[in-house]
């Protein structure tokens, strides 16, 4: 890295310290790290230099949790839940709100049977690896339509099972049917994943889409794992009123095959009490597997589940969490708690550092819903001309900003960087502005 000293710079980034951390870390390449290694390597390098970074690396909540979510937690604290071990379904009153918040928000009908507990959305998805990639002995496997969250490909290469993956990007529309048929043709998956909105790209999949993949999901007999860490969170319509049209768009109107990875980090701000729920369709959890028996012994999906997958991996979801999110659910399918608006200040955000990185030499590389604007989100991505996206991480970092490479997320736009917009206040918006002025002007001349 051939960067000047900070002075040079006019930067608050000591370069020789950063070039030091980055030697130390024995990363082979910055550009290439995971989202965690990152975090590791910015937290060293603040706590030697003492300055802050923008950091835009880890998606996590940048707002106050909600004061009926804690309530209800502290409450149940008190009652003595702690001395208690939770059921491995989950708490009942949980599993009945999980089920009206799926009808209020989504019309979609689910017993609470087939809403489960579970610690945070990766257990979820750990979970369903675990059970629905091995429903068909002759199959192993999910598809994921990327870009995506790497972590889940990750749990994938943990359990010794196959994924594949295509950007989605440039098939669009109807153009989405023949090139996700030609993907199950010949990758003999057991399932499919998608997030939407999508973490990284921020585009949002439209009923057209979702029919096309319900429908080939009912054609090649797979299961569609549909991610909603960011429920309700395309600002560009109101998703967020109780029993009312718009809804949360979804693959459940076009197939019975589905399980629902339903986050509380983003959409409820309460990531650091590490819980979701995994809602699985009435159908898909009577149906019986008999290639399931050998591991589950039980042909049933919902049964194998609960009590082999969520046993196994954590025997259950911490008590006190499941009164607080039970509490939020309850209270936005009264109509009390709008957690659409609560979150709609990251759209806001997102806006505002958009143009300040256009207005200063970068492009935005996912820039269009098929045909039409891309929403402000929680994420965006960007780019700087003449630069891999492995080159400009690293550069970054010298000036104090920190992102996440495309490439680690299966996008084919290599050149591109995703940003989340969480943790940038209004007092580091005026640090952004600064670096990024004075990284332009210093690419700029070179």
């Amino acid at each position: 890295m051939n960067i000047q000293t900070n002075k040079m710079l006019r930067c608050p980034i000591d370069a020789e310290t950063v070039r030091d951390k980055i030697q130390a870390s024995g990363l082979a390449s910055v550009g290439g790290a995971s989202i965690r290694e990152l975090v590791k390597l910015i937290n060293e390098i603040e706590q030697s230099t003492g300055e802050r970074y923008v950091r835009m690396e880890m998606g996590v909540p940048g707002l106050q949790p909600p004061a009926v979510g804690i309530n209800a937690e502290i409450e149940a604290l008190r009652a003595g839940v702690a001395a208690k071990y939770p059921m491995l379904d989950g708490l009942p009153a949980l599993k009945h709100e999980v089920s009206r918040f799926c009808k209020l928000f989504m019309d979609v009908d689910v017993q609470p049977t087939g809403c489960l507990a579970t610690v945070g959305s990766m257990q979820g998805a750990m979970a369903t690896f675990m059970v629905a990639n091995r429903t068909h002995k002759e199959r192993s496997g999910t598809l994921f339509i990327d870009p995506g969250f790497p972590v889940q490909k990750k749990q994938l290469q943990v359990l010794g099972q196959n994924y594949g993956s295509f950007d989605v990007y440039n098939y669009r529309g109807a153009k989405l049917h023949d090139a996700l048929e030609a993907q199950l043709q010949e990758g003999g998956y057991s399932s499919i994943l998608y997030s939407n909105p999508n973490n990284p790209s921020w585009i949002c999949f439209t009923d057209q889409e979702l029919q096309i993949i319900g429908e080939l999901a009912n054609k090649y007999d797979l299961i569609v794992i549909e991610d909603l860490a960011y429920f309700g969170m395309d600002f560009r319509q109101n998703y967020g009123v109780p029993g009312q049209a718009p809804y949360q768009p979804t693959v459940a109107k076009y197939t019975d095959n589905y399980v629902f990875l339903i986050s509380s980090s983003k959409a409820f701000s309460y990531a650091g009490q590490r819980i979701g729920s995994l809602v699985i369709s009435d159908q898909l959890f009577q149906r019986e597997f008999a290639d399931l028996e050998p591991w589950y012994h039980s042909r049933q999906y919902g049964y194998a589940t609960i009590f082999g997958a969520l046993y196994a991996l954590s025997s259950g979801v911490s008590h006190s969490a499941q009164y607080g999110l039970a509490a939020m659910f309850k209270a936005a399918n009264e109509g009390r708690f709008d957690f659409v608006k609560e979150v709609s200040v990251y759209g806001t955000r997102a806006k505002r550092m958009k143009q300040l990185f256009t207005d200063n030499g970068f492009s935005i590389v996912y820039d269009k819903d098929d045909s039409v604007p891309l929403a402000d989100g929680f994420y965006f991505t960007f780019a700087y001309p003449g630069m891999s996206g492995e080159e400009l991480l690293e550069k970054l970092i010298y000036f104090g900003i920190s992102a996440l490479a495309l490439g680690t997320m299966g996008s084919e736009r290599t050149e591109g960087l995703r940003a989340c917009v969480s943790q940038v206040d209004e007092s580091l918006i005026v640090d952004l502005e600064l670096r990024l002025k004075l990284f332009n002007a210093y690419f700029k001349e070179e």
